[in-house]
Protein backbone atom coordinates (compact mmCIF):
# COMPACT_ATOMS: atom_id res chain seq x y z
CA UNK A 1 0.00 0.00 0.00
CA UNK A 2 1.57 3.30 -0.82
CA UNK A 3 2.78 6.38 0.61
CA UNK A 4 5.16 8.74 0.02
CA UNK A 5 6.87 9.35 3.61
CA UNK A 6 9.54 8.78 4.08
CA UNK A 7 12.50 7.88 1.75
CA UNK A 8 12.70 4.52 1.15
CA UNK A 9 15.86 2.03 1.21
CA UNK A 10 14.58 0.94 -2.12
CA UNK A 11 14.77 4.12 -3.74
CA UNK A 12 18.18 4.91 -4.86
CA UNK A 13 19.90 8.69 -5.32
CA UNK A 14 22.15 9.36 -8.34
CA UNK A 15 24.55 11.75 -6.48
CA UNK A 16 27.68 9.82 -5.42
CA UNK A 17 28.25 9.86 -1.35
CA UNK A 18 31.50 11.72 0.31
CA UNK A 19 34.25 9.23 1.07
CA UNK A 20 34.04 8.08 5.10
CA UNK A 21 37.19 6.51 6.94
CA UNK A 22 34.79 2.98 6.34
CA UNK A 23 34.62 4.12 2.65
CA UNK A 24 38.42 4.55 1.74
CA UNK A 25 40.61 1.80 1.00
CA UNK A 26 41.81 -1.03 3.11
CA UNK A 27 45.45 0.30 4.63
CA UNK A 28 44.77 3.91 3.49
CA UNK A 29 45.03 7.00 6.18
CA UNK A 30 43.70 10.38 5.60
CA UNK A 31 46.98 12.93 5.77
CA UNK A 32 47.95 14.14 9.26
CA UNK A 33 47.02 17.49 8.59
CA UNK A 34 43.03 16.79 8.16
CA UNK A 35 42.85 14.85 11.54
CA UNK A 36 42.55 18.03 13.18
CA UNK A 37 41.29 20.96 10.21
CA UNK A 38 38.22 21.81 11.33
CA UNK A 39 35.74 23.07 8.29
CA UNK A 40 35.85 26.22 6.88
CA UNK A 41 32.70 28.88 6.25
CA UNK A 42 34.01 28.93 2.53
CA UNK A 43 33.43 24.36 3.09
CA UNK A 44 30.04 24.81 4.55
CA UNK A 45 28.81 27.13 2.04
CA UNK A 46 29.84 24.35 -0.40
CA UNK A 47 28.65 21.63 1.23
CA UNK A 48 25.58 23.29 1.77
CA UNK A 49 25.59 23.92 -2.28
CA UNK A 50 26.14 20.57 -3.26
CA UNK A 51 23.37 19.19 -1.11
CA UNK A 52 21.00 21.35 -2.71
CA UNK A 53 22.64 19.96 -5.88
CA UNK A 54 22.22 16.71 -5.86
CA UNK A 55 19.17 15.22 -7.60
CA UNK A 56 16.19 14.30 -4.97
CA UNK A 57 15.54 10.54 -4.43
CA UNK A 58 13.78 8.34 -6.83
CA UNK A 59 11.59 5.90 -6.72
CA UNK A 60 12.34 2.68 -8.48
CA UNK A 61 9.68 1.73 -10.78
CA UNK A 62 9.94 -2.06 -9.92
CA UNK A 63 8.19 -1.61 -6.75
CA UNK A 64 5.32 0.66 -8.04
CA UNK A 65 4.86 -2.14 -11.33
CA UNK A 66 4.80 -4.98 -9.08
CA UNK A 67 1.85 -3.17 -6.76
CA UNK A 68 -0.03 -2.36 -9.75
CA UNK A 69 -0.19 -5.77 -11.06
CA UNK A 70 -0.85 -6.58 -8.12
CA UNK A 71 -4.00 -4.95 -7.45
CA UNK A 72 -4.47 -5.98 -10.66
CA UNK A 73 -4.91 -9.82 -9.81
CA UNK A 74 -6.89 -8.37 -6.54
CA UNK A 75 -9.71 -6.86 -8.13
CA UNK A 76 -9.46 -9.74 -10.95
CA UNK A 77 -10.01 -12.75 -8.08
CA UNK A 78 -12.84 -10.33 -6.69
CA UNK A 79 -14.23 -10.33 -10.03
CA UNK A 80 -14.14 -13.82 -9.94
CA UNK A 81 -15.31 -14.92 -6.75
CA UNK A 82 -19.29 -15.23 -8.37
CA UNK A 83 -18.54 -16.95 -11.21
CA UNK A 84 -16.72 -19.82 -9.49
CA UNK A 85 -20.07 -22.01 -8.52
CA UNK A 86 -19.83 -25.21 -11.08
CA UNK A 87 -16.85 -23.91 -12.66
CA UNK A 88 -13.90 -25.75 -12.53
CA UNK A 89 -11.52 -23.85 -14.66
CA UNK A 90 -12.29 -20.37 -13.42
CA UNK A 91 -12.23 -21.79 -9.70
CA UNK A 92 -8.93 -23.11 -10.51
CA UNK A 93 -7.38 -19.92 -11.47
CA UNK A 94 -8.92 -18.15 -8.51
CA UNK A 95 -6.98 -20.59 -6.11
CA UNK A 96 -3.85 -19.94 -8.37
CA UNK A 97 -4.26 -16.38 -8.30
CA UNK A 98 -5.29 -16.34 -4.09
CA UNK A 99 -2.38 -18.46 -3.65
CA UNK A 100 0.42 -15.73 -4.25
CA UNK A 101 -1.37 -12.37 -4.79
CA UNK A 102 -2.35 -11.25 -1.29
CA UNK A 103 1.09 -12.83 -0.15
CA UNK A 104 2.47 -10.86 -2.71
CA UNK A 105 0.95 -7.24 -1.70
CA UNK A 106 2.20 -7.94 2.21
CA UNK A 107 5.47 -8.76 1.69
CA UNK A 108 6.44 -5.78 -0.93
CA UNK A 109 4.15 -3.33 2.01
CA UNK A 110 6.90 -5.09 4.62
CA UNK A 111 10.14 -4.18 2.12
CA UNK A 112 9.04 -0.56 2.21
CA UNK A 113 8.56 -0.27 5.94
CA UNK A 114 11.87 -1.11 6.53
CA UNK A 115 12.82 2.19 7.36
CA UNK A 116 9.50 2.24 10.09
CA UNK A 117 11.21 3.20 12.95
CA UNK A 118 8.63 5.06 15.48
CA UNK A 119 9.86 8.64 14.12
CA UNK A 120 7.01 11.22 15.18
CA UNK A 121 6.53 11.72 11.46
CA UNK A 122 6.05 8.35 10.86
CA UNK A 123 3.43 7.76 13.21
CA UNK A 124 1.57 10.77 11.99
CA UNK A 125 1.79 9.29 8.77
CA UNK A 126 0.55 5.61 9.51
CA UNK A 127 -2.28 7.12 11.46
CA UNK A 128 -3.19 9.44 8.70
CA UNK A 129 -2.49 7.12 5.84
CA UNK A 130 -3.95 4.17 7.12
CA UNK A 131 -5.65 4.31 10.29
CA UNK A 132 -7.91 7.20 8.85
CA UNK A 133 -8.64 5.27 5.58
CA UNK A 134 -10.00 1.92 8.23
CA UNK A 135 -12.36 4.56 10.36
CA UNK A 136 -13.73 5.95 6.92
CA UNK A 137 -14.25 2.98 5.13
CA UNK A 138 -15.54 0.61 7.31
CA UNK A 139 -18.06 3.23 8.14
CA UNK A 140 -18.87 3.76 4.29
CA UNK A 141 -19.05 -0.09 3.77
CA UNK A 142 -21.17 -1.01 6.86
CA UNK A 143 -23.59 1.91 5.54
CA UNK A 144 -23.60 0.51 2.22
CA UNK A 145 -23.91 -2.78 2.87
CA UNK A 146 -27.07 -1.68 4.76
CA UNK A 147 -28.03 0.86 1.62
CA UNK A 148 -27.99 -2.14 -1.00
CA UNK A 149 -30.13 -4.43 1.32
CA UNK A 150 -28.02 -7.06 1.70
CA UNK A 151 -27.83 -6.43 5.61
CA UNK A 152 -29.88 -4.27 6.75
CA UNK A 153 -29.27 -4.68 10.25
CA UNK A 154 -25.15 -4.49 9.36
CA UNK A 155 -24.01 -3.30 12.63
CA UNK A 156 -21.53 -0.35 12.35
CA UNK A 157 -18.34 -1.20 14.23
CA UNK A 158 -14.65 -0.78 13.72
CA UNK A 159 -13.60 -4.23 15.45
CA UNK A 160 -14.83 -6.40 12.58
CA UNK A 161 -13.51 -5.22 9.11
CA UNK A 162 -15.78 -5.87 6.36
CA UNK A 163 -14.72 -6.95 3.07
CA UNK A 164 -11.50 -5.17 2.28
CA UNK A 165 -10.99 -2.97 5.15
CA UNK A 166 -8.89 -5.88 6.80
CA UNK A 167 -5.87 -5.01 5.30
CA UNK A 168 -5.74 -1.46 6.70
CA UNK A 169 -6.24 -2.86 10.13
CA UNK A 170 -3.53 -5.43 9.67
CA UNK A 171 -1.15 -3.03 7.98
CA UNK A 172 -1.14 -0.88 10.87
CA UNK A 173 -0.41 -3.22 13.36
CA UNK A 174 2.70 -4.51 11.22
CA UNK A 175 4.01 -1.34 10.70
CA UNK A 176 3.24 -0.59 14.38
CA UNK A 177 5.64 -3.43 15.13
CA UNK A 178 8.59 -3.37 12.67
CA UNK A 179 10.58 -1.81 15.25
CA UNK A 180 10.48 -4.83 17.33
CA UNK A 181 11.15 -7.14 14.39
CA UNK A 182 13.97 -5.49 13.48
CA UNK A 183 15.72 -6.49 16.97
CA UNK A 184 15.03 -10.06 16.76
CA UNK A 185 18.43 -12.27 15.23
CA UNK A 186 15.18 -14.74 13.61
CA UNK A 187 12.36 -13.13 12.59
CA UNK A 188 10.99 -14.90 10.13
CA UNK A 189 10.96 -18.10 12.50
CA UNK A 190 9.00 -16.24 15.12
CA UNK A 191 6.60 -14.89 12.75
CA UNK A 192 5.73 -18.38 11.29
CA UNK A 193 5.78 -20.26 15.06
CA UNK A 194 2.91 -17.48 15.45
CA UNK A 195 0.81 -17.82 12.30
CA UNK A 196 1.62 -21.60 13.42
CA UNK A 197 -0.22 -21.57 16.36
CA UNK A 198 -3.14 -19.29 15.27
CA UNK A 199 -4.61 -21.99 12.92
CA UNK A 200 -4.82 -24.25 16.36
CA UNK A 201 -6.95 -21.38 17.85
CA UNK A 202 -10.40 -20.97 16.81
CA UNK A 203 -11.37 -18.69 19.91
CA UNK A 204 -8.54 -15.91 18.47
CA UNK A 205 -11.78 -14.44 17.63
CA UNK A 206 -12.95 -11.51 14.71
CA UNK A 207 -11.80 -8.57 16.41
CA UNK A 208 -9.37 -6.78 13.78
CA UNK A 209 -9.95 -9.88 11.61
CA UNK A 210 -6.60 -11.30 13.97
CA UNK A 211 -7.03 -14.53 12.39
CA UNK A 212 -5.56 -12.68 9.29
CA UNK A 213 -3.18 -10.00 10.87
CA UNK A 214 -1.83 -13.33 12.42
CA UNK A 215 -1.53 -15.63 9.33
CA UNK A 216 -0.25 -13.32 6.91
CA UNK A 217 2.36 -11.91 9.54
CA UNK A 218 5.24 -14.13 8.38
CA UNK A 219 5.15 -12.64 4.41
CA UNK A 220 4.91 -9.05 6.36
CA UNK A 221 8.23 -10.15 8.03
CA UNK A 222 9.64 -11.48 5.29
CA UNK A 223 9.39 -7.82 2.90
CA UNK A 224 11.40 -6.53 6.17
CA UNK A 225 14.17 -8.92 5.48
CA UNK A 226 14.61 -8.03 2.20
CA UNK A 227 17.34 -6.36 0.26
CA UNK A 228 17.61 -5.39 -3.01
CA UNK A 229 19.98 -7.97 -3.83
CA UNK A 230 17.27 -10.83 -3.33
CA UNK A 231 14.88 -8.98 -5.90
CA UNK A 232 17.52 -9.21 -8.08
CA UNK A 233 17.59 -13.08 -7.91
CA UNK A 234 14.00 -13.16 -9.18
CA UNK A 235 14.35 -10.45 -11.75
CA UNK A 236 17.10 -12.05 -14.23
CA UNK A 237 15.92 -13.77 -17.23
CA UNK A 238 16.47 -17.29 -16.35
CA UNK A 239 14.11 -16.75 -13.44
CA UNK A 240 11.42 -15.33 -15.85
CA UNK A 241 11.97 -18.27 -18.22
CA UNK A 242 11.24 -20.91 -15.26
CA UNK A 243 8.39 -18.92 -14.30
CA UNK A 244 6.52 -20.41 -17.31
CA UNK A 245 6.87 -23.68 -16.25
CA UNK A 246 6.01 -23.31 -12.83
CA UNK A 247 2.66 -21.38 -13.10
CA UNK A 248 1.33 -24.13 -15.46
CA UNK A 249 1.77 -26.96 -12.87
CA UNK A 250 0.29 -24.42 -10.22
CA UNK A 251 -2.67 -24.03 -12.39
CA UNK A 252 -2.39 -28.20 -13.43
CA UNK A 253 -2.28 -28.72 -9.46
CA UNK A 254 -5.62 -26.17 -8.61
CA UNK A 255 -7.54 -27.58 -10.85
CA UNK A 256 -6.54 -31.25 -9.16
CA UNK A 257 -7.24 -29.17 -5.87
CA UNK A 258 -10.67 -27.64 -6.95
CA UNK A 259 -13.05 -30.85 -5.70
CA UNK A 260 -10.73 -31.58 -3.12
CA UNK A 261 -9.46 -29.16 -0.97
CA UNK A 262 -11.60 -26.26 0.70
CA UNK A 263 -10.34 -23.04 -0.98
CA UNK A 264 -10.91 -20.62 2.15
CA UNK A 265 -7.48 -21.78 3.17
CA UNK A 266 -6.25 -19.42 0.98
CA UNK A 267 -8.02 -16.37 2.59
CA UNK A 268 -6.22 -17.10 5.49
CA UNK A 269 -9.06 -16.02 7.78
CA UNK A 270 -10.15 -19.27 9.97
CA UNK A 271 -8.66 -21.26 12.30
CA UNK A 272 -8.45 -24.99 11.02
CA UNK A 273 -11.17 -26.34 13.32
CA UNK A 274 -13.39 -23.46 12.25
CA UNK A 275 -12.29 -25.31 8.49
CA UNK A 276 -13.51 -28.74 9.67
CA UNK A 277 -10.23 -30.18 9.97
CA UNK A 278 -8.18 -30.98 12.77
CA UNK A 279 -6.48 -28.72 14.76
CA UNK A 280 -2.66 -30.51 13.95
CA UNK A 281 -3.59 -29.96 10.15
CA UNK A 282 -3.38 -26.12 10.63
CA UNK A 283 0.50 -25.74 11.38
CA UNK A 284 1.51 -28.50 8.45
CA UNK A 285 -1.25 -26.00 5.70
CA UNK A 286 0.61 -22.81 7.24
CA UNK A 287 4.03 -24.23 6.33
CA UNK A 288 2.65 -25.52 2.51
CA UNK A 289 0.98 -22.62 1.86
CA UNK A 290 4.23 -20.35 2.81
CA UNK A 291 6.44 -22.56 0.70
CA UNK A 292 4.40 -22.75 -2.22
CA UNK A 293 3.26 -18.73 -1.96
CA UNK A 294 6.55 -18.21 -2.12
CA UNK A 295 7.25 -19.90 -5.30
CA UNK A 296 4.51 -18.49 -6.93
CA UNK A 297 5.33 -14.93 -5.63
CA UNK A 298 8.95 -15.23 -7.11
CA UNK A 299 7.41 -16.57 -10.30
CA UNK A 300 5.00 -13.20 -10.21
CA UNK A 301 7.77 -10.80 -9.63
CA UNK A 302 9.78 -12.35 -12.05
CA UNK A 303 7.55 -11.18 -14.80
CA UNK A 304 6.88 -7.35 -13.62
CA UNK A 305 8.93 -5.57 -15.98
CA UNK A 306 12.15 -2.78 -14.24
CA UNK A 307 11.94 -0.66 -16.53
CA UNK A 308 9.21 2.59 -16.73
CA UNK A 309 5.80 1.66 -18.31
CA UNK A 310 2.77 3.04 -18.97
CA UNK A 311 1.46 2.27 -15.50
CA UNK A 312 4.13 2.79 -13.25
CA UNK A 313 2.72 5.95 -12.01
CA UNK A 314 -0.54 4.06 -11.17
CA UNK A 315 1.27 2.02 -8.54
CA UNK A 316 1.50 4.80 -5.87
CA UNK A 317 -2.26 4.76 -5.91
CA UNK A 318 -3.00 1.41 -5.52
CA UNK A 319 -4.62 1.98 -2.03
CA UNK A 320 -7.41 3.82 -3.61
CA UNK A 321 -7.87 1.16 -6.29
CA UNK A 322 -8.33 -1.30 -3.61
CA UNK A 323 -10.74 0.37 -1.45
CA UNK A 324 -12.68 1.66 -4.12
CA UNK A 325 -13.11 -1.05 -6.33
CA UNK A 326 -14.75 -2.91 -3.46
CA UNK A 327 -18.39 -0.70 -3.97
CA UNK A 328 -18.36 -1.55 -7.71
CA UNK A 329 -18.28 -5.48 -7.54
CA UNK A 330 -20.98 -6.01 -4.38
CA UNK A 331 -22.87 -3.90 -5.77
CA UNK A 332 -22.63 -6.45 -8.82
CA UNK A 333 -22.73 -8.71 -6.62
CA UNK A 334 -25.70 -7.66 -4.45
CA UNK A 335 -28.01 -6.58 -7.04
CA UNK A 336 -27.76 -9.76 -9.77
CA UNK A 337 -25.79 -8.19 -12.34
CA UNK A 338 -24.02 -11.66 -12.64
CA UNK A 339 -27.39 -13.49 -13.06
CA UNK A 340 -27.61 -13.00 -16.61
CA UNK A 341 -26.58 -16.20 -18.71
CA UNK A 342 -23.59 -14.74 -21.00
CA UNK A 343 -21.52 -13.86 -18.10
CA UNK A 344 -21.04 -17.31 -17.10
CA UNK A 345 -20.06 -18.40 -20.97
CA UNK A 346 -16.42 -17.99 -22.01
CA UNK A 347 -17.03 -15.04 -23.60
CA UNK A 348 -18.26 -13.12 -20.46
CA UNK A 349 -15.96 -14.67 -18.03
CA UNK A 350 -12.87 -12.77 -19.75
CA UNK A 351 -15.26 -9.88 -20.28
CA UNK A 352 -15.61 -9.56 -16.58
CA UNK A 353 -11.86 -9.92 -15.97
CA UNK A 354 -11.18 -6.65 -18.67
CA UNK A 355 -14.16 -4.95 -17.00
CA UNK A 356 -11.81 -5.32 -13.52
CA UNK A 357 -8.73 -4.96 -14.89
CA UNK A 358 -10.51 -1.41 -16.36
CA UNK A 359 -12.18 -0.52 -13.68
CA UNK A 360 -8.93 -0.84 -10.56
CA UNK A 361 -6.91 0.81 -13.65
CA UNK A 362 -8.96 3.92 -13.62
CA UNK A 363 -9.53 4.33 -9.53
CA UNK A 364 -5.76 4.27 -9.64
CA UNK A 365 -5.30 7.53 -11.84
CA UNK A 366 -4.79 10.91 -10.12
CA UNK A 367 -8.10 12.34 -11.19
CA UNK A 368 -9.21 9.84 -8.21
CA UNK A 369 -7.06 10.06 -5.90
CA UNK A 370 -7.12 14.40 -5.99
CA UNK A 371 -11.17 13.61 -5.31
CA UNK A 372 -10.66 10.77 -2.71
CA UNK A 373 -7.11 12.57 -0.97
CA UNK A 374 -9.23 13.97 1.90
CA UNK A 375 -9.89 10.55 3.22
CA UNK A 376 -7.31 8.65 1.92
CA UNK A 377 -4.70 10.88 2.76
CA UNK A 378 -5.46 13.77 5.23
CA UNK A 379 -2.95 15.85 6.42
CA UNK A 380 -4.43 16.52 9.63
CA UNK A 381 -2.24 18.84 11.35
CA UNK A 382 -4.95 20.45 13.68
CA UNK A 383 -4.66 16.76 15.38
CA UNK A 384 -1.14 16.35 15.96
CA UNK A 385 1.69 18.68 18.17
CA UNK A 386 4.17 20.04 16.86
CA UNK A 387 7.09 17.91 16.28
CA UNK A 388 10.04 19.18 18.52
CA UNK A 389 12.82 18.16 15.74
CA UNK A 390 10.82 20.89 13.56
CA UNK A 391 12.37 24.17 14.51
CA UNK A 392 15.96 22.49 14.30
CA UNK A 393 15.02 21.70 10.88
CA UNK A 394 13.97 25.14 10.07
CA UNK A 395 16.60 26.44 11.69
CA UNK A 396 19.12 24.42 9.43
CA UNK A 397 17.33 25.14 6.30
CA UNK A 398 17.43 29.06 6.93
CA UNK A 399 21.01 28.93 7.44
CA UNK A 400 21.34 27.67 4.05
CA UNK A 401 19.22 29.50 2.28
CA UNK A 402 21.43 32.41 4.21
CA UNK A 403 25.17 30.83 3.37
CA UNK A 404 23.42 30.05 -0.69
CA UNK A 405 25.00 32.67 -3.41
CA UNK A 406 22.82 35.09 -4.68
CA UNK A 407 23.34 34.47 -8.32
CA UNK A 408 21.99 30.55 -7.28
CA UNK A 409 18.37 32.05 -5.76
Amino acid sequence: MSHTSPPHPSQHTLAPSRETGADRPEGTTRPAADDHARPSAGDHARTSTDDRARPPKQRDPFFDNAKYLAIVLVAMGHAWEPLRDGNRVVTALYMTVYAFHMPAFTIVSGYMSRTFTGRPAQLRRLVTGVAVPYVVFEVAYSLFDRWTGHDPDHPLSLLDPWFLTWFLSALFVWRLTTPLWKTLRHPLVVALLIAMLATTSPSIGNALDLQRVLQFLPYFVLGLCLRPEHFRLVRRRSARILAVPVFACALAMAYWAVPRMNDAWFFHRDSAPELAAPAWSGPIMTLALFGSSMVLVGCFLAWVPGRLTWFTALGSGTLYGYLLHGFVLKSAEFWNWYDRPWIHRPLGEVAITFAAVALVTVLCTRPVRRVFRCVMEPEARWAFGRDPAEPARARTQESGRRREPSWSR
